[in-house]
């Protein structure tokens, strides 16, 4: 039923994984169709700007919930979290969207993919959420709901810390938990957090079951190819559907700010054009994500460029809800409202990243982009030169220099990476603050 007692909107934050810039219609796919997510980019924003904060799961999964950068972590974290995650996640004492927004009202739940460490020591009832469905750790079949292939592999599949066991293709099981929550809310606002695996690998459609059952490994390294992953790109376009389609038969759509995107870019199937690169690569391709924003009830369509990242979406969501970040934890985004709703013009951002595969390191700068892989070092403007071929460095060596001594000035203000991701804890500033302590 809808709400008369809070204006406040409700939050459905959906979160793809893997997904490529022009994975989805309005963005350029053209061997399959996304018509629900297409008609949800013209009832809302499109964004042609919008980057992820890492070009790999974990690390964006972090800046997303805290809205700070994940080298903000002892260890510095930019790979996923590996293993079982027992001993490395998001430390629970850490504030996030979802205990900054349960704390003015809201009730909170995540659908879907956790990959920020496994209970007891880390879990999403310990950061925030009141609810969670859905698998803890990178990767599930998506029919077996397992994390590896065999009989001895426990399901990866829970409901808040219990076990539990569905039938089903896994993107429709988490749009039926999706569905079933927002029909059974009442007067209360709320924020979910929907994250997909799709269209992750293991390559599998809807009607793969078979191909499940003869899997040596997920990352099905033998298998997959532009079809069924078509296939898996159209089934979770369905399911963001089937959400959008509860919201109006509840009466909440108007007043409901639905975000899309993608944890980072695309892989091995995926539609990237203009851009190259790929996920775990600092080029565009493995950064720059398809995002859409709907909300009728304060926000007109548009195409908006301006530059945007995950960061954004904590100081964002918040200010949407008359609340706003930890004062000891302040936000590294910013809140992207004034621009949308036209109050302030679309203004250039300085964002970075760093990745310790390959040395890899980037600034975004204006239209300008610095990006060092190993030991070459390239400067382009990623405005004009969408595909980075033409390497401005010795053309532009004011820029060039300019933007390698910003990274390192903003780097020296970051924790040194080593292999001890997560377990002692949280910087909440610079490396001259005090580290908090463990829970």
């Amino acid at each position: 039923m809808p709400r008369h007692d809070d204006d406040r909107p409700d939050i459905v934050f959906v979160l793809a994984d893997d997904l490529g810039w022009a994975d989805l219609g309005v963005y350029g796919a053209t061997d399959h169709a996304t018509p629900h997510l297409d008609r949800m980019a013209s009832q809302g924003i499109r964004f042609t700007q919008a980057y992820a904060s890492s070009a790999v799961c974990s690390a964006t999964r972090f800046a997303l919930i805290t809205g700070r950068y994940q080298y903000r972590l002892r260890g510095g974290l930019e790979e996923p979290i590996a293993g079982s995650g027992e001993r490395h996640g998001l430390p629970p004492e850490h504030p996030t969207l979802p205990s900054l927004l349960r704390d003015v009202g809201y009730d909170t739940a995540l659908v879907g993919k956790w990959h920020l460490g496994r209970p007891p020591a880390f879990g999403p009832l310990r950061s925030g959420y009141d609810r969670f469905f859905g698998n803890l750790n990178g990767v599930v079949d998506y029919f077996t709901h397992k994390s590896g292939v065999g009989d001895d592999v426990p399901r990866d599949l829970w409901e808040g810390e219990v076990p539990v066991e569905r039938t089903g293709y896994y993107t429709q099981v988490l749009a039926d938990e999706a569905c079933a929550y927002v029909r059974s809310r009442g007067d209360r606002p709320f924020f979910l957090s929907l994250h997909f695996t799709a269209p992750h690998w293991p390559w599998e459609g809807p009607g793969d079951e078979a191909v499940s059952r003869e899997l040596t490994d997920l990352f099905h390294h033998d298998g997959g190819n532009l079809a069924t992953y078509g296939e898996i790109v159209e089934a979770l376009d369905t399911a963001v559907g089937r959400v959008l389609d509860a919201l109006v038969e509840t009466g909440r759509a108007d007043n409901t700010i639905v975000v899309f995107t993608s944890d980072n870019g695309g892989e091995r199937f995926s539609r990237t054009w203009p851009f190259v690169g790929q996920k775990t690569e600092l080029l565009e391709g493995g950064l720059r994500v398809p995002t859409l924003l709907r909300w009728p009830a304060r926000l007109r369509p548009q195409v908006s460029d301006q530059v945007t990242i995950t960061l954004d979406w904590l100081p964002t969501l918040l200010a949407a809800a008359g609340h706003a970040p930890h004062p000891a934890y302040p936000s590294d985004g910013e809140d992207l409202l004034p621009v949308l709703e036209g109050r302030e013009p679309e203004h250039p951002r300085t964002l970075f990243w760093r990745y310790k595969a390959q040395g890899q390191r980037a600034v975004r700068d204006g239209d300008w982009k610095y990006l060092r892989i190993n030991d070459n070092e390239f400067l382009f403007d990623v405005v004009v030169d969408q595909r980075e071929r033409a390497n401005l460095r010795d053309s532009r060596p004011e820029i060039f220099y300019r933007l390698a001594k910003a990274w390192e000035e903003w780097n020296a203000d970051f924790l040194p990476i080593t292999d001890d991701v997560f377990t002692h804890g949280v910087r909440p500033e610079t490396q001259a603050d005090r580290y908090v302590p463990d829970a």
